[in-house]
C-alpha cells in the first residue's frame, strides 16, 4: 500500500542533474542560472482557445466569486457571498445550483479549500475544514468520506473513476504554526506525504513519501502591505505541491528541486529537477511544481524575497518542449486582444481566496479570467477583435460577469 522514494535516490539524481557532464539522454532539468531567450507566443499557435461567459440572466445565477473547476461538459462556480454552489455548462448556459452551507449534517463550512466533480457520477466532491462531503448536482446529499485520520488533505485531484488524490497539509501546517508563534520546529523527519484515497469509502489504496530537507520556503516579513505594517510575522509561500496531468499526477518535493511522476500503477518517477539546489541561491529560487499540457511543460520558480509581500513573487516562467527539449522564457500574446500580455502560472490552486494570477487549471488545459472592466476599456480603445470583441460588445460592465478563456493545448 505504501509507496516511498528512498532518499538516496533522490540525492544521486539531483547530482546528476547538477552535473556540467550531462548527456542529452538524461532526465529533464532547467538550470535558473541560464538566461534562456524570451519568446512571445501567440496562444493560438500552440493552443485553441475559446471564450466563456457564464450567463447570469437568471438572477439566481449572479455570483460573487470564481470558478472552481472545470469538467467536459460542466463548469462548477462557488458563490462565496451566499454560500451557492453553481453549474453551468460549458457554453455558459445554466444548468442547477444549490446551498447546503451551514453547520449541520450534510451541509458543508464556509472555508471550502477544493471542489472536485466526477461528470460520469454526478457526484461533486466538497473539501473544507472539517470533512470531505459528496453531493449531487442539484444538491442531493449522498455521503461523507472518511479521511485518514489526522490529515489535513489539499489540492484534492480526480485521480481516476475510482479514486482522489491529495497532499496531506497537516505536517506543513505544524511547521509553519511553529514558525508563526516562533515557537520551537518540531524535531520529527521532514516528509512530504500524499495519499490516494477511495471516492466511495475514503479507503486509503495508496501513501507515498517524499523526503524533506529543513530548507524554510517562507521568511518573517518586515513591512506595509495594504497600509498594515508587519515587524515579524512568518508568511509561509504558496507552494504547490500536487498537479494532475495526462499520465497521473506530478509531486513537486520544492526542497530537493524535483519533480516526481506518479501513475496509476502506483510507480513513482523523477521527471524533471532544477539546478543549482535552492539552498545554494541567495535569494532561494525554488522549484513549484509543472503544468503538463499537450506537447509543452509550463515551469514555475519562485524567488524568495523578504521584502515582498506575498512572498511567492517575483516568479520566473518558463516553456519546455517536451519533444525538442527547448526551454524559452515566455511572454504570451493574443491576436484577439491587443498589448495584453498572459502569464502561464502552474501553481494555481483552485481555492478561495487565493492571490495568485486569474488562472484555474483544469484537465484539458488552463482558464484565464478576464477582467470586464478592462475588456471594456479595450473594447473602446479598439484593441479588441475577433469573436472576443463580438462578446464583449453585448455585455454590461456593471451588471455581468467577467469573461473566461478557455486554453486547449495542442
Amino acid at each position: 500500500m505504501k509507496t516511498f522514494v528512498n532518499l538516496i535516490v533522490i540525492t544521486a539524481f539531483i547530482a546528476s542533474c547538477s552535473s556540467e557532464k550531462q548527456s542529452k539522454d538524461d532526465l529533464a532539468y532547467i538550470d535558473v542560472r541560464k538566461n534562456y531567450p524570451e519568446k512571445e507566443i501567440f496562444l493560438t499557435d500552440i493552443a485553441d482557445v475559446t471564450y466563456l461567459y457564464l450567463n447570469s440572466d437568471d438572477d439566481d445565477y449572479l455570483y460573487r466569486g470564481r470558478i472552481n473547476y472545470i469538467a467536459p461538459n460542466t463548469v462548477v462556480v462557488y458563490d462565496w457571498s451566499s454560500g451557492s454552489i453553481l453549474f453551468f455548462s460549458r457554453d455558459g448556459t445554466p444548468k442547477s445550483r444549490f446551498n447546503r452551507r451551514g453547520q449541520g449534517p450534510g451541509e458543508y463550512g464556509s472555508g471550502i479549500w477544493d471542489m472536485i466533480y466526477d461528470e460520469a457520477a454526478d457526484e461533486l466532491f466538497v473539501n473544507d475544514w472539517n470533512a470531505l462531503r459528496v453531493y449531487s448536482s442539484m444538491g442531493e446529499y449522498k455521503r461523507t468520506i472518511a479521511r485518514p485520520q489526522g490529515t489535513e488533505p489539499l489540492y484534492i485531484i480526480d485521480f481516476d473513476a475510482h479514486s482522489l488524490f491529495f497532499f496531506d497539509y497537516s505536517i506543513e501546517n505544524k511547521r509553519n504554526y511553529a514558525l508563526f508563534t516562533m515557537e520551537h520546529l518540531p524535531t520529527d523527519d521532514y516528509f512530504l506525504p500524499f495519499y490516494r484515497i477511495s471516492k466511495t469509502d475514503g479507503e486509503v489504496l495508496d501513501y507515498v513519501e517524499l523526503p524533506g530537507t529543513n530548507l524554510l520556503l517562507g521568511a518573517y516579513y518586515k513591512g506595509t502591505y495594504f497600509g498594515v505594517t508587519y515587524n515579524g510575522m512568518w508568511r509561509q509561500a504558496q507552494l504547490r505541491f500536487a498537479m494532475k496531468c495526462p499520465e497521473g499526477v506530478l509531486l513537486c518535493n520544492h526542497q530537493t528541486d524535483t519533480i516526481f511522476l506518479y501513475r496509476g500503477d502506483k510507480s513513482l518517477t523523477p521527471v524533471l529537477c532544477k539546478t543549482p539546489s535552492a539552498t545554494s541561491l541567495n535569494p532561494v529560487e525554488y522549484l513549484n511544481n509543472s503544468l503538463d499540457r499537450g506537447l509543452y511543460q509550463f515551469i514555475q520558480v519562485n524567488i524568495m524575497r523578504e521584502d515582498v509581500f506575498p512572498l511567492f513573487y517575483p516568479a520566473k516562467y518558463y516553456m519546455r518542449n517536451k519533444k525538442t527539449g527547448e526551454i524559452v522564457r515566455t511572454k504570451f500574446l493574443l491576436p484577439d486582444y491587443k498589448g495584453k500580455e498572459f502569464i502561464m502560472d502552474p501553481m494555481r490552486p483552485n481555492t478561495e481566496g487565493s492571490v495568485a494570477a486569474d488562472g484555474i487549471i483544469y484537465d484539458d488545459g488552463y482558464c484565464f479570467e478576464l477582467s470586464l472592466f478592462e475588456l471594456k476599456q479595450a473594447y473602446r480603445e479598439n484593441k479588441l477583435s475577433g469573436k472576443l470583441k463580438e462578446l464583449v460588445a453585448t455585455l454590461n460592465e456593471d451588471e455581468d460577469n467577467n469573461v473566461f478563456m478557455l486554453v486547449k493545448f495542442k
